[in-house]
Protein backbone atom coordinates (compact mmCIF):
# COMPACT_ATOMS: atom_id res chain seq x y z
CA UNK A 1 0.00 0.00 0.00
CA UNK A 2 3.04 2.76 0.29
CA UNK A 3 4.03 4.34 -2.44
CA UNK A 4 6.42 6.62 -3.03
CA UNK A 5 5.82 8.98 -5.99
CA UNK A 6 6.83 12.63 -7.17
CA UNK A 7 4.51 15.59 -7.25
CA UNK A 8 1.79 15.33 -9.87
CA UNK A 9 2.12 11.50 -9.85
CA UNK A 10 -1.58 10.22 -9.47
CA UNK A 11 -2.42 7.23 -7.22
CA UNK A 12 -3.42 3.76 -8.96
CA UNK A 13 -7.56 4.05 -8.95
CA UNK A 14 -8.32 1.01 -6.58
CA UNK A 15 -10.17 0.34 -4.16
CA UNK A 16 -8.44 -1.43 -1.15
CA UNK A 17 -10.16 -4.92 -0.33
CA UNK A 18 -12.44 -5.47 2.27
CA UNK A 19 -9.88 -7.85 4.07
CA UNK A 20 -7.06 -5.04 4.17
CA UNK A 21 -6.01 -3.73 7.42
CA UNK A 22 -3.95 -0.89 7.78
CA UNK A 23 -1.19 -0.49 9.86
CA UNK A 24 -0.49 2.52 12.19
CA UNK A 25 1.93 5.41 11.55
CA UNK A 26 4.47 4.24 13.82
CA UNK A 27 4.11 0.50 12.26
CA UNK A 28 5.16 2.53 8.89
CA UNK A 29 8.16 4.55 10.29
CA UNK A 30 9.63 1.30 11.45
CA UNK A 31 9.21 -0.61 8.77
CA UNK A 32 10.54 2.25 5.77
CA UNK A 33 12.72 4.70 8.23
CA UNK A 34 11.66 6.97 5.43
CA UNK A 35 14.56 9.89 4.04
CA UNK A 36 11.06 11.29 2.07
CA UNK A 37 8.22 12.89 3.46
CA UNK A 38 5.33 10.48 4.54
CA UNK A 39 1.63 11.31 4.11
CA UNK A 40 -0.29 9.17 6.17
CA UNK A 41 -3.95 9.16 4.67
CA UNK A 42 -6.92 8.49 7.27
CA UNK A 43 -9.77 7.44 4.83
CA UNK A 44 -11.44 6.16 7.87
CA UNK A 45 -11.84 9.51 9.25
CA UNK A 46 -12.37 11.83 6.01
CA UNK A 47 -15.72 9.50 5.24
CA UNK A 48 -16.77 9.58 8.90
CA UNK A 49 -16.12 13.49 8.58
CA UNK A 50 -18.06 13.85 5.72
CA UNK A 51 -21.20 11.72 6.55
CA UNK A 52 -21.43 13.72 9.85
CA UNK A 53 -21.57 17.13 7.40
CA UNK A 54 -23.90 15.28 5.01
CA UNK A 55 -26.14 14.52 8.11
CA UNK A 56 -25.77 18.18 9.41
CA UNK A 57 -26.37 20.34 6.20
CA UNK A 58 -29.60 21.08 5.07
CA UNK A 59 -29.15 20.89 1.86
CA UNK A 60 -26.66 19.64 -1.08
CA UNK A 61 -22.81 18.96 -0.30
CA UNK A 62 -20.36 20.10 -2.68
CA UNK A 63 -16.89 18.75 -1.97
CA UNK A 64 -14.16 21.38 -2.80
CA UNK A 65 -11.52 18.88 -4.94
CA UNK A 66 -8.99 21.94 -4.70
CA UNK A 67 -8.80 21.09 -1.25
CA UNK A 68 -7.61 17.44 -1.73
CA UNK A 69 -7.53 15.71 -5.19
CA UNK A 70 -5.96 12.88 -3.98
CA UNK A 71 -7.81 9.69 -5.36
CA UNK A 72 -8.36 8.41 -2.11
CA UNK A 73 -9.65 10.64 -0.31
CA UNK A 74 -11.70 11.59 -2.93
CA UNK A 75 -13.38 7.51 -2.87
CA UNK A 76 -13.57 7.98 1.06
CA UNK A 77 -15.36 11.56 0.30
CA UNK A 78 -17.79 9.44 -1.77
CA UNK A 79 -18.46 7.01 0.59
CA UNK A 80 -19.56 9.21 2.95
CA UNK A 81 -22.41 10.12 1.18
CA UNK A 82 -21.72 12.98 -0.84
CA UNK A 83 -22.29 12.72 -4.78
CA UNK A 84 -21.58 16.69 -5.53
CA UNK A 85 -18.34 18.35 -6.65
CA UNK A 86 -17.03 21.70 -6.69
CA UNK A 87 -14.63 22.02 -9.38
CA UNK A 88 -12.51 24.95 -10.03
CA UNK A 89 -10.60 23.45 -13.75
CA UNK A 90 -10.86 21.20 -16.68
CA UNK A 91 -8.54 18.87 -14.98
CA UNK A 92 -10.39 18.36 -11.57
CA UNK A 93 -13.60 17.96 -13.57
CA UNK A 94 -11.53 15.26 -15.64
CA UNK A 95 -10.66 13.48 -12.34
CA UNK A 96 -13.97 13.60 -10.48
CA UNK A 97 -15.80 11.77 -13.64
CA UNK A 98 -12.69 9.39 -14.16
CA UNK A 99 -13.57 8.19 -10.74
CA UNK A 100 -17.42 8.83 -10.12
CA UNK A 101 -19.16 8.35 -13.74
CA UNK A 102 -22.65 9.57 -12.27
CA UNK A 103 -21.09 12.07 -10.02
CA UNK A 104 -23.21 16.02 -10.01
CA UNK A 105 -19.81 18.23 -11.19
CA UNK A 106 -20.54 21.75 -10.73
CA UNK A 107 -17.69 24.16 -12.38
CA UNK A 108 -17.26 26.97 -9.29
CA UNK A 109 -14.44 29.02 -10.86
CA UNK A 110 -16.23 32.16 -11.50
CA UNK A 111 -13.24 32.96 -14.57
CA UNK A 112 -12.68 30.13 -16.80
CA UNK A 113 -11.17 29.53 -20.20
CA UNK A 114 -13.01 29.26 -23.18
CA UNK A 115 -11.91 25.61 -24.13
CA UNK A 116 -12.33 24.42 -20.17
CA UNK A 117 -16.04 25.63 -20.60
CA UNK A 118 -16.65 23.59 -23.96
CA UNK A 119 -14.96 20.47 -22.40
CA UNK A 120 -16.61 20.32 -19.10
CA UNK A 121 -20.07 20.52 -20.75
CA UNK A 122 -19.62 18.82 -23.90
CA UNK A 123 -17.54 15.80 -22.94
CA UNK A 124 -18.02 15.57 -18.98
CA UNK A 125 -21.56 16.11 -18.82
CA UNK A 126 -21.34 19.42 -16.25
CA UNK A 127 -24.59 21.38 -16.27
CA UNK A 128 -23.51 24.22 -13.29
CA UNK A 129 -21.38 27.37 -13.54
CA UNK A 130 -20.43 30.52 -11.30
CA UNK A 131 -19.94 33.53 -13.16
CA UNK A 132 -19.50 36.91 -11.51
CA UNK A 133 -19.92 39.33 -14.72
CA UNK A 134 -21.76 40.14 -17.64
CA UNK A 135 -18.78 38.30 -20.00
CA UNK A 136 -18.24 35.30 -18.04
CA UNK A 137 -22.32 35.04 -18.54
CA UNK A 138 -21.31 35.90 -22.54
CA UNK A 139 -18.81 32.99 -22.97
CA UNK A 140 -20.80 30.37 -21.21
CA UNK A 141 -24.13 30.85 -23.21
CA UNK A 142 -21.53 31.20 -26.25
CA UNK A 143 -19.22 27.91 -25.29
CA UNK A 144 -22.52 26.06 -24.61
CA UNK A 145 -24.50 26.90 -27.03
CA UNK A 146 -27.09 28.36 -25.16
CA UNK A 147 -27.36 25.48 -22.77
CA UNK A 148 -30.40 24.01 -24.24
CA UNK A 149 -32.57 24.20 -21.60
CA UNK A 150 -30.22 22.02 -19.14
CA UNK A 151 -28.09 25.10 -18.20
CA UNK A 152 -27.14 25.94 -14.38
CA UNK A 153 -25.91 29.25 -13.63
CA UNK A 154 -24.96 30.52 -10.17
CA UNK A 155 -23.75 34.29 -9.88
CA UNK A 156 -20.95 34.72 -7.32
CA UNK A 157 -21.69 37.61 -4.76
CA UNK A 158 -19.18 39.51 -3.12
CA UNK A 159 -18.98 39.73 0.70
CA UNK A 160 -17.26 42.41 2.54
CA UNK A 161 -14.13 41.58 4.20
CA UNK A 162 -14.71 39.23 7.35
CA UNK A 163 -12.38 37.78 10.01
CA UNK A 164 -11.53 34.48 8.34
CA UNK A 165 -8.16 33.52 8.63
CA UNK A 166 -8.01 33.75 4.61
CA UNK A 167 -9.84 36.27 3.51
CA UNK A 168 -11.57 35.54 0.15
CA UNK A 169 -13.46 38.85 -0.64
CA UNK A 170 -10.70 40.63 -2.93
CA UNK A 171 -10.58 38.32 -6.02
CA UNK A 172 -14.21 37.23 -7.22
CA UNK A 173 -17.67 38.29 -6.66
CA UNK A 174 -20.31 40.76 -7.87
CA UNK A 175 -21.49 43.85 -5.51
CA UNK A 176 -24.82 43.22 -4.76
CA UNK A 177 -25.97 45.62 -7.43
CA UNK A 178 -24.28 44.38 -9.96
CA UNK A 179 -25.30 40.71 -8.54
CA UNK A 180 -29.01 41.45 -9.17
CA UNK A 181 -28.35 42.99 -12.47
CA UNK A 182 -26.68 39.22 -13.04
CA UNK A 183 -29.32 37.42 -11.81
CA UNK A 184 -31.91 38.88 -13.94
CA UNK A 185 -29.38 38.69 -17.25
CA UNK A 186 -28.99 35.23 -16.62
CA UNK A 187 -32.33 34.12 -15.82
CA UNK A 188 -33.93 33.28 -19.56
CA UNK A 189 -30.96 31.08 -20.28
CA UNK A 190 -30.99 28.86 -17.17
CA UNK A 191 -33.09 25.98 -16.06
CA UNK A 192 -31.55 26.36 -12.67
CA UNK A 193 -30.53 30.02 -11.08
CA UNK A 194 -28.28 30.74 -8.04
CA UNK A 195 -26.48 33.02 -5.67
CA UNK A 196 -23.03 31.90 -4.31
CA UNK A 197 -20.62 33.89 -1.73
CA UNK A 198 -17.97 32.52 0.59
CA UNK A 199 -17.08 33.89 3.74
CA UNK A 200 -13.97 33.13 3.88
CA UNK A 201 -11.48 30.01 5.02
CA UNK A 202 -11.10 28.59 8.13
CA UNK A 203 -13.89 31.19 9.43
CA UNK A 204 -14.79 30.24 13.30
CA UNK A 205 -17.73 32.93 13.36
CA UNK A 206 -21.04 30.92 12.61
CA UNK A 207 -23.06 34.23 12.52
CA UNK A 208 -20.87 35.06 9.54
CA UNK A 209 -23.33 32.48 7.17
CA UNK A 210 -26.27 34.22 8.83
CA UNK A 211 -25.43 37.56 7.71
CA UNK A 212 -24.34 36.55 4.44
CA UNK A 213 -27.32 34.72 3.45
CA UNK A 214 -29.47 37.39 4.73
CA UNK A 215 -27.34 39.76 2.06
CA UNK A 216 -28.17 37.13 -0.65
CA UNK A 217 -31.85 37.76 0.09
CA UNK A 218 -31.82 40.91 -0.25
CA UNK A 219 -29.78 40.92 -3.26
CA UNK A 220 -32.71 37.81 -4.47
CA UNK A 221 -35.52 40.44 -3.49
CA UNK A 222 -33.50 43.66 -5.48
CA UNK A 223 -33.34 40.87 -8.22
CA UNK A 224 -37.38 40.04 -8.53
CA UNK A 225 -36.48 37.27 -10.34
CA UNK A 226 -37.37 33.56 -9.26
CA UNK A 227 -33.83 31.57 -7.94
CA UNK A 228 -33.73 27.93 -7.35
CA UNK A 229 -30.21 27.55 -5.37
CA UNK A 230 -28.29 29.35 -2.45
CA UNK A 231 -24.92 28.13 -2.39
CA UNK A 232 -23.32 29.39 0.97
CA UNK A 233 -19.73 28.15 -0.04
CA UNK A 234 -17.35 26.59 2.35
CA UNK A 235 -14.84 27.77 4.85
CA UNK A 236 -16.02 26.07 7.49
CA UNK A 237 -13.14 25.25 10.35
CA UNK A 238 -11.44 22.49 12.18
CA UNK A 239 -9.65 22.29 15.18
CA UNK A 240 -5.72 23.44 15.22
CA UNK A 241 -3.67 23.87 18.50
CA UNK A 242 -4.95 27.29 19.77
CA UNK A 243 -8.12 27.84 17.58
CA UNK A 244 -11.09 25.26 18.71
CA UNK A 245 -13.98 26.25 16.49
CA UNK A 246 -17.88 25.96 17.55
CA UNK A 247 -19.39 22.90 16.68
CA UNK A 248 -20.43 21.49 14.01
CA UNK A 249 -24.24 22.15 14.69
CA UNK A 250 -23.52 25.91 15.28
CA UNK A 251 -22.84 26.45 11.48
CA UNK A 252 -25.82 24.48 10.70
CA UNK A 253 -28.21 26.47 13.39
CA UNK A 254 -26.68 29.60 11.75
CA UNK A 255 -27.21 28.66 8.53
CA UNK A 256 -30.92 28.16 9.22
CA UNK A 257 -31.36 31.06 11.34
CA UNK A 258 -30.09 32.55 7.60
CA UNK A 259 -32.43 30.14 5.33
CA UNK A 260 -35.55 31.52 6.88
CA UNK A 261 -35.28 34.78 5.07
CA UNK A 262 -34.86 33.46 1.49
CA UNK A 263 -37.54 32.56 -0.53
CA UNK A 264 -39.86 29.61 0.09
CA UNK A 265 -38.35 26.10 -2.30
CA UNK A 266 -34.83 27.63 -2.47
CA UNK A 267 -32.30 24.58 -2.38
CA UNK A 268 -29.37 25.09 -0.35
CA UNK A 269 -25.89 24.09 -1.33
CA UNK A 270 -22.64 24.40 0.29
CA UNK A 271 -18.80 23.49 -0.70
CA UNK A 272 -16.75 22.65 2.31
CA UNK A 273 -13.25 21.27 1.99
CA UNK A 274 -11.05 21.85 4.81
CA UNK A 275 -13.75 20.26 7.09
CA UNK A 276 -14.11 17.06 5.64
CA UNK A 277 -10.25 16.44 4.85
CA UNK A 278 -8.06 18.40 7.22
CA UNK A 279 -8.09 15.22 9.85
CA UNK A 280 -7.78 12.90 6.94
CA UNK A 281 -3.71 13.14 6.32
CA UNK A 282 -0.51 13.42 8.59
CA UNK A 283 3.02 14.48 7.05
CA UNK A 284 5.91 12.72 8.74
CA UNK A 285 9.09 14.21 8.20
CA UNK A 286 12.78 13.51 9.36
CA UNK A 287 14.92 15.59 10.99
CA UNK A 288 18.18 16.33 8.84
CA UNK A 289 20.02 18.39 11.18
CA UNK A 290 19.50 20.08 14.27
CA UNK A 291 21.18 23.58 15.51
CA UNK A 292 20.07 25.18 18.92
CA UNK A 293 16.46 25.34 18.60
CA UNK A 294 16.47 25.16 14.84
CA UNK A 295 15.15 21.80 13.03
CA UNK A 296 16.39 21.56 9.50
CA UNK A 297 13.21 19.07 7.88
CA UNK A 298 13.09 17.42 4.71
CA UNK A 299 9.86 19.06 4.27
CA UNK A 300 8.75 22.82 3.93
CA UNK A 301 6.45 25.31 2.89
CA UNK A 302 7.18 24.75 -0.40
CA UNK A 303 5.75 20.90 0.00
CA UNK A 304 3.15 20.11 2.58
CA UNK A 305 3.19 22.45 5.11
CA UNK A 306 2.74 26.03 3.06
CA UNK A 307 0.30 27.34 5.88
CA UNK A 308 2.69 26.59 8.64
CA UNK A 309 4.89 29.67 7.01
CA UNK A 310 3.74 32.78 6.47
CA UNK A 311 0.39 32.25 7.08
CA UNK A 312 1.52 30.84 10.61
CA UNK A 313 -1.05 27.92 11.59
CA UNK A 314 -0.28 25.64 14.14
CA UNK A 315 -0.58 21.52 13.58
CA UNK A 316 -0.69 18.81 15.96
CA UNK A 317 2.56 17.07 15.99
CA UNK A 318 4.83 14.72 17.92
CA UNK A 319 7.89 13.05 18.31
CA UNK A 320 8.72 9.48 16.85
CA UNK A 321 12.01 7.90 17.40
CA UNK A 322 13.16 3.85 17.23
CA UNK A 323 14.59 2.51 20.34
CA UNK A 324 15.26 4.52 23.49
CA UNK A 325 12.81 6.76 24.80
CA UNK A 326 12.84 10.68 23.73
CA UNK A 327 13.43 13.01 26.82
CA UNK A 328 10.05 13.88 28.83
CA UNK A 329 11.09 17.63 28.56
CA UNK A 330 10.16 20.02 26.14
CA UNK A 331 11.29 22.85 24.44
CA UNK A 332 9.97 25.28 21.13
CA UNK A 333 11.37 24.80 18.30
CA UNK A 334 11.62 26.38 14.67
CA UNK A 335 11.82 24.15 11.64
CA UNK A 336 13.79 25.45 8.27
CA UNK A 337 12.38 23.08 5.48
CA UNK A 338 14.93 21.27 2.95
CA UNK A 339 15.19 24.18 -0.16
CA UNK A 340 17.85 26.92 -0.37
CA UNK A 341 14.81 29.47 0.18
CA UNK A 342 15.17 31.63 3.82
CA UNK A 343 11.88 32.04 3.84
CA UNK A 344 10.95 28.00 3.66
CA UNK A 345 10.69 28.29 7.61
CA UNK A 346 8.35 27.57 9.79
CA UNK A 347 8.31 29.09 13.56
CA UNK A 348 5.34 27.02 15.15
CA UNK A 349 6.41 27.17 18.13
CA UNK A 350 7.32 23.52 17.82
CA UNK A 351 6.98 22.11 21.32
CA UNK A 352 9.12 19.02 21.40
CA UNK A 353 11.58 17.00 23.65
CA UNK A 354 14.73 18.74 24.72
CA UNK A 355 16.80 16.21 23.14
CA UNK A 356 15.45 16.08 19.45
CA UNK A 357 18.03 14.61 17.01
CA UNK A 358 19.06 14.39 13.56
CA UNK A 359 17.30 10.86 12.37
CA UNK A 360 14.38 11.37 14.90
CA UNK A 361 10.77 11.83 12.67
CA UNK A 362 8.25 14.32 13.26
CA UNK A 363 4.74 13.50 12.53
CA UNK A 364 2.41 16.64 11.52
CA UNK A 365 -1.34 16.19 11.62
CA UNK A 366 -4.12 18.05 10.53
CA UNK A 367 -2.67 18.26 6.59
CA UNK A 368 -5.24 17.01 4.46
CA UNK A 369 -6.41 19.96 3.99
CA UNK A 370 -4.26 21.60 1.18
CA UNK A 371 -0.49 19.49 2.16
CA UNK A 372 -0.38 17.87 -0.47
CA UNK A 373 -2.56 20.11 -3.22
CA UNK A 374 0.21 22.99 -2.47
CA UNK A 375 3.61 20.72 -2.59
CA UNK A 376 5.59 21.75 -5.28
CA UNK A 377 8.56 20.46 -7.28
CA UNK A 378 10.72 23.67 -5.93
CA UNK A 379 14.64 22.40 -5.45
CA UNK A 380 13.32 19.10 -6.84
CA UNK A 381 12.18 18.41 -3.27
CA UNK A 382 9.31 16.82 -4.69
CA UNK A 383 9.36 13.22 -3.64
CA UNK A 384 6.53 11.67 -1.11
CA UNK A 385 5.76 8.29 0.29
CA UNK A 386 2.36 7.88 0.29
CA UNK A 387 0.50 5.34 2.49
CA UNK A 388 -2.72 4.83 4.22
CA UNK A 389 -3.13 4.05 8.03
CA UNK A 390 -5.34 3.32 10.52
CA UNK A 391 -4.92 6.16 13.40
CA UNK A 392 -7.34 8.45 14.20
CA UNK A 393 -7.01 12.27 13.59
CA UNK A 394 -4.41 13.24 15.17
CA UNK A 395 -6.99 16.41 16.82
CA UNK A 396 -10.60 16.22 17.25
CA UNK A 397 -13.20 19.19 15.74
CA UNK A 398 -15.96 19.14 17.53
CA UNK A 399 -19.51 17.21 15.10
CA UNK A 400 -16.92 15.19 12.88
CA UNK A 401 -16.94 12.16 14.83
CA UNK A 402 -13.16 12.03 15.60
CA UNK A 403 -10.96 11.53 18.37
CA UNK A 404 -8.29 12.63 19.39
CA UNK A 405 -5.20 10.09 20.27
CA UNK A 406 -3.82 11.74 23.41
CA UNK A 407 -0.10 11.74 22.12
CA UNK A 408 -0.72 14.26 19.81
CA UNK A 409 0.82 17.24 21.25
Amino acid sequence: MTQIRPRGAVAPLRRPAASFRRPTVDAVVAALRPEEPLHCLRPAAVTAAARAFVAAFPGDVLYAVKCNAEPTMLRAIAAGGVAHFDCASEAEVRLVRSLFPDAAIHFMHPVKSRGAIRAAWAQHGVRDFVLDTDGELTKILQETGGGAGELGLVVRLALPKGSAAYDLSGKFGAAPAEAAALLRAARPHAARLGLSFHVGSQCLDPAAWTRAIALAAEVIAAAGVAIEVVDVGGGFPVAYPGSEPPALSAFMEAIRAGAALLPPGVRLWAEPGRALVAGGASVVVQVQARRGDSLYVNDGVYGALSDAGAPGFRFPHRLIRGGEPASDVTRAFTLFGPTCDSADVMRGPWELPADVREGDWIEIGQLGAYGTALRTAFNGFDRAHVTEVSDSPMLATPGYEASAPARAA
